[in-house]
């Protein structure tokens, strides 16, 4: 386990709880050991640090408090949604003040006219569309956590899901998100209107990572559930037969609802765990899904099929009811959980690249398997090229976490070599931030400081994330050697 130095300077942790309980009520500050272990990680469990203080406040002027103590006392501060993320965006500093919004999980408002709701940043994902599936109405992004994770999260990191294909990402389905500098002054950015005023700043905070503000509000975009949807199932005995299938589906002009890929050992993993009725004995499938109107579905599922057969399936399944639809989903949603049970720990990785280079991919991370001695099942956004391959290690043998850290920067430096990007929706945050060196130049990186220093002059919200410094990415170049190959084996703060 990577646990980097957890000494806490006790007269500056001191000060800091003194002065945040003048703000805040006694049990909204936590600083003991007990209450703040807890926060120690995210959902990338393999790097934890405990935080000085931990912050729970319950409504926008606890949060302006917060930071205006922290802004005066120079402390960063990091905020936390429900700690589902996978990148160590929410890990924590022993030098700072990790700011949980968990406690404000109010849905404000419903408007099923306006089809639009306006939440707390600590409300579920799931909880939106569970409000609105009286009024026929859902909210489309669906991570796999999306009965855990929270909105404030998913706005931090632009979260996506087995659906984005067709309905977008959280930027797309985020209207309005009101926030709250590290100064203590709120912001509004974005509209309940089709349009908003200005420079469009709502889609520069849509995945900033909480580098920018910290939300205390968001719009969400609600749309009708379709009359009907059905979800075929395809089966290989190739796995580049199914990546190629994916690109010819996307090729034929058809735009599924969803489009997932998985490999045999995810398959196998998610069926003892849970049961879904997937081909055990196929090198790869595919969950193709159609909905609408019955006659657009009727004509998406012909279309659908005749592509997929035409690229090797050797066998399709169509849902034949709605609990069969939803318990095909099930299994791709439960990829995650299925695989910690066969491994003491996993990363799950997230790049992009273009779809007709997925069966490119999947050979060079076999290759990798067999380069680093670890497995690795791979679950797919096939549909928009987002990659989930999942590295199986024990974090407590470090000899496994630096061949995992290594395995995941080819992966991702391959995803940029391919004309991709090193994330698709689960963010930077510490996992990536070496590999940012590699996707963008140093001009480059210069303007993504420049928004950085717009928002947060004294660098305080969320720092050492997403955006490295010069003189990592200097360091981290020396590391490779000729041909650049050779990724940097650790995280270290330079």
């Amino acid at each position: 386990m990577n646990t980097r130095d957890t000494g806490i300077d006790a007269a500056r942790q001191a000060e800091v709880v003194a002065a945040l309980a003048r703000a805040l009520p006694a049990s909204s500050v936590l600083f003991q050991e007990e209450d703040t272990r807890p926060y120690e990680c995210d959902g990338l469990t393999a790097y934890r640090e405990r935080p000085m203080v931990v912050a729970l406040p319950e409504n926008e002027a606890e949060v302006q408090a917060v930071l205006r103590v922290c802004s005066a006392l120079a402390v960063p501060v990091i905020p936390r949604g429900a700690g589902t993320g996978l990148s160590g965006g929410a890990l924590p500093s022993r030098r700072g003040v990790l700011l949980s919004l968990a406690r404000m999980k109010r849905i404000l408002a419903l408007d099923p006219i306006a089809r639009i709701a306006r939440v707390q940043p600590g409300v579920r994902n799931l909880a939106i569309s569970e409000a609105a599936a009286p009024y026929g109405l859902y909210y489309a992004p669906d991570p796999s956590s999306q009965i855990a994770c929270s909105i404030g999260g998913n706005v931090a990191e632009n979260a996506g899901g087995v659906h984005c294909l067709k309905y977008g990402l959280t930027v797309h389905n985020v209207m309005r998100v009101r926030g709250v500098t590290i100064a203590g002054e709120v912001v509004e950015l974005g509209s309940e209107a089709l349009d908003a005023p200005g420079f469009d700043l709502l889609a520069a905070v849509v995945g900033s990572e909480g580098m920018l503000a910290v939300v205390t509000e968001v719009t969400v975009r609600l749309v009708p559930k379709p009359e009907l949807a059905r979800c075929i199932l395809a089966s290989f005995d190739d796995v580049e037969q199914a990546g190629n299938a994916v690109a010819a589906v996307i090729a034929a002009g058809i735009i599924p609802a969803g489009l997932e890929m998985m490999d045999r050992p995810a398959t196998r993993a998610v069926e003892e765990f849970v049961h879904a009725g997937y081909d055990l004995e196929a090198a790869a499938i595919l969950l193709a899904e159609a909905d609408g109107t019955p006659e657009e579905v009727a004509e998406d599922l012909a279309r659908m099929k005749a592509v997929l057969e035409h690229s090797g399936a050797r066998n399709i399944r169509v849902s034949r009811d709605e609990a069969e639809r939803l318990r095909f989903w099930a299994g791709r949603k439960a990829a995650f959980p299925a695989v910690g049970r066969i491994s003491p720990d996993y990363v799950c990785m997230d790049g992009t690249i273009p779809r007709k280079r997925l069966a490119e991919m999947l050979r060079a991370i076999a290759r990798l398997e067999q380069k680093y001695g670890l497995r690795c099942p791979n679950v797919f956004h096939a549909g928009d090229g987002n990659l989930h391959p999942l590295i199986l290690f024990d974090a407590n043998d470090p000899d496994q976490l630096r061949r995992t850290e290594q395995f995941v920067a080819e992966v991702l430096e391959l995803s940029v070599a391919f004309g991709g990007t090193v994330t698709g929706e689960h963010g930077v945050g510490i996992e990536k931030i070496n590999q940012m060196c590699v996707q963008f130049s140093p001009a480059e990186l210069e303007c993504f400081r420049g928004v950085k220093r717009a928002f947060d002059p004294d660098g305080l919200l969320n720092p050492e994330k997403n955006i490295p410094s010069l003189h990592r990415c200097a360091e981290y170049g020396k590391m490779h050697v000729q041909g650049g190959k050779l990724p940097h084996p650790e995280l270290p703060r330079f």
